[in-house]
């Protein structure tokens, strides 16, 4: 069987969010990944638009183990024909970039209009998140 990966870059990497947690219970870590593409401040939660000429967006790889607890973490992202039209983001497959050579992974790409939100240089949500809302604040 098949392994199906999954590349995660926003809140799904931080340690109190919910969904979060869920991932890191349920699947392995395989490896930390970037990706060609340009990486927005939506509001409370980070997307992500695929692009080849641009930077590096950075995150970590599961493996996804049963089709359950890829409903669940569609679910969290907006994604899928139950969820409210068009979906908030969609699941594609793409090459991560890893230490040790590409990985094919789902990603969930942000599918709404990007023009007026804040790009997130450098592409590594987390430390932008922390940047933005430090300790204490």
């Amino acid at each position: 069987m098949q392994k199906d990966y999954l590349f995660v870059y926003g809140t799904l990497l931080q340690q109190h969010n919910a969904f979060g947690q869920y991932l890191r219970k349920h699947c392995l870590p395989v490896s930390k990944g970037k990706v060609k593409g340009l990486l927005y401040d939506v509001g409370e939660y980070p997307g992500l638009i695929l692009d080849d000429n641009a930077g590096y967006v950075h995150g970590s790889i599961y493996v996804i183990e049963s089709p359950l607890i890829m409903a669940e973490i569609d679910a969290y992202e907006g994604y899928g024909p139950d969820e409210q039209q068009p979906n908030l983001y969609i699941r594609t497959r793409t090459s991560i970039l890893t230490a040790q050579g590409y990985l094919e992974s789902w990603v969930y790409q942000y599918n709404l209009p990007v023009e007026n939100l804040v790009l997130v240089e450098g592409g590594d949500y987390l430390e932008y998140y922390h940047k933005k809302n430090p300790p204490g604040s």
